[in-house]
């Protein structure tokens, strides 16, 4: 948990770019290290979904980062980076399925 504080969002990536190239761009800026670089898939292609993560070694290279590589142009593309928020547990419980049948005031489903 204490890597949060040190997490990059990458937004507008270009689908061309993988994990290791994410790493590679972040890892040219002077005097930031990379720890980790993950371009997120869609579950379903397999494909990039344009975004990612980068965790850097300290907070101390996160503005550095974002100076340096916010906005910039990367095969064709302005990339977006800023820090990570948490994700958010939006799931709640009780959103569909079989019970909220019943609730519409009909439990016939065809």
């Amino acid at each position: 948990m204490r890597d949060e504080k040190n997490k990059l969002f990458v937004g507008n990536l270009s689908f061309n770019i993988d994990s290791d190239q994410l790493a590679e761009l972040f890892g040219e800026v002077e005097n930031v290290e990379v720890k980790e670089a993950k371009v997120v898939m869609d579950r379903m292609t397999g494909k990039p979904r344009g975004f990612g993560f980068v965790t850097l070694a300290n907070e101390e290279m996160v503005q550095k980062a974002i100076s340096a590589m916010d906005n910039k142009e990367i095969d064709g593309r302005n990339i977006s980076v800023k820090v990570a928020t948490p994700q958010r547990d939006d799931r709640g419980g009780d959103r569909g399925g079989f019970q909220n049948n019943f609730r519409s005031g009909s439990s016939r489903r065809y």
